[in-house]
């Protein structure tokens, strides 16, 4: 059998008893949009992350549109952000009617430079920089007290990224609870995945939440009447249902994800690979392993080969894709995130891979450096 880059089905046999009770339990209630399911989980996330307010969405790409259109970003203002991301984050600034500007990253943890914020806000003066949008990539968090204070100042709020970040931290505080607002996927594969989509913004802005409230159900105070306009976004009471039960053993999981990753550490130092880099005060909750190497392709096809699933989370950066070359802007030349797109790869870190399946990938890895 294949080792999966992920395994959202075994994360469901993993608790089938708890999740199958609490579908049953909605489906019984009969309540499928809103009510007490997406009240509770909205309550218990909020707590896990340490935030006033949770404010579920259909999906993450949602949960950053709405952030920015609850923040008044729009037509003719700018937002920062970095190449290397998923789609969604560029995707979400324009549908929310915004325009991206794509700045270069840190050669460590491939998250957004300061350094090259600090210098885009100089050479931007004057221009309408309304946000910057850091990835907490892989599970690494940005340097976010970095960006809050290079930002101080210059009228740019940040929204966190956090979509592959679930309990992530920096000095004990966990990411989504340091900027304006936050967005979170609960796409099947992150680390608190549900059995469909959904998303949240965190915020602990208690206005800020009233207003993402009404702009998520089509600017609604009251029934059928929109006081601004919205959109039509919310989780389903089933999917949070499911995340309520998922949520109970995100830390286990996330635990179980470091060891994975300690292991690799331990296994595959020695070879000629660039391994996830793990910065003094932060908490690395392994969404992702990624190695990088300029051999990556035949170093991927050798895994291949020997039954390991193995990614690349991304192999073009949004700046170089069809739908938006050359028509989207960069503070400057991105290098390091070219040679990130061309080097980097992911081996399954999953918290259902058995000891065995892990002793058997960096085996396999190291062959693949000892021919």
């Amino acid at each position: 059998m294949r080792i999966r880059l992920a395994d959202p089905r075994a994360g469901y046999l993993a608790y089938r008893a708890e999740i199958d009770a609490a579908i049953a339990r909605v489906l019984e209630k009969g309540q499928y949009l809103f009510g007490p399911e997406v009240d509770a989980f909205e309550e218990e996330f909020a707590r896990f992350v340490g935030a006033e307010s949770v404010v579920s969405t259909g999906n993450g790409t949602d949960a950053i549109e709405l952030a920015l259109r609850a923040l008044d970003i729009g037509p003719d203002d700018l937002v920062i952000t970095t190449s290397n991301t998923a789609v969604a984050t560029v995707a979400a600034i324009e549908l929310a009617g915004a325009s991206a500007l794509l700045v270069d990253v840190e050669e460590r943890t491939l998250t957004i430079s300061p350094e090259h914020l600090e210098r885009t806000l100089r050479a931007y003066k004057g221009r309408s920089l309304r946000a910057v949008i850091p990835v907490h990539l892989y599970g690494h968090p940005a340097d976010v007290p970095a960006i809050l204070e290079i930002i101080h100042g210059h009228g740019v709020v940040l929204i966190e990224d956090c979509a592959q970040a679930h309990g992530a931290s920096i000095n004990g505080r966990q990411v989504g609870t340091w900027g304006a607002a936050a967005a979170f996927s609960f796409y099947p594969t992150k680390n608190l995945g549900a059995l469909g989509d959904g998303g949240a913004v965190v915020t602990n802005d208690g206005a800020l939440a009233a207003r993402l409230r009404e702009l998520r159900i089509y600017g609604w105070k009251e029934r059928y009447v929109s006081e601004r306009p919205g959109m039509n976004t919310r989780l389903d009471s089933v999917q949070a249902a499911i995340l309520r039960v998922k949520l109970r053993h995100l830390e286990a999981e996330n635990a179980r994800r470091v060891e994975i990753a300690e292991c690799y550490d331990k296994s595959l130092r020695d070879l000629d690979l660039t391994l996830p880099a793990l910065l003094p005060d932060c908490r690395h909750v392994f969404h992702q392993y990624v190695v990088r190497t300029s051999s990556r392709d035949a170093l991927r096809e050798h895994l291949r080969k020997k039954g390991v699933d193995a990614g690349v989370l991304y192999p073009i950066p949004i700046h170089q894709q069809p739908a938006y070359r050359g028509r989207i802007e960069t503070a400057s030349k991105l290098p390091v995130t070219e040679r990130a797109a061309r080097e980097l790869l992911c081996l399954p870190v999953h918290p259902w891979l058995r000891d065995e399946e892990v002793e058997e990938i960096a085996s396999a890895v190291r062959g693949f450096f000892s021919r």
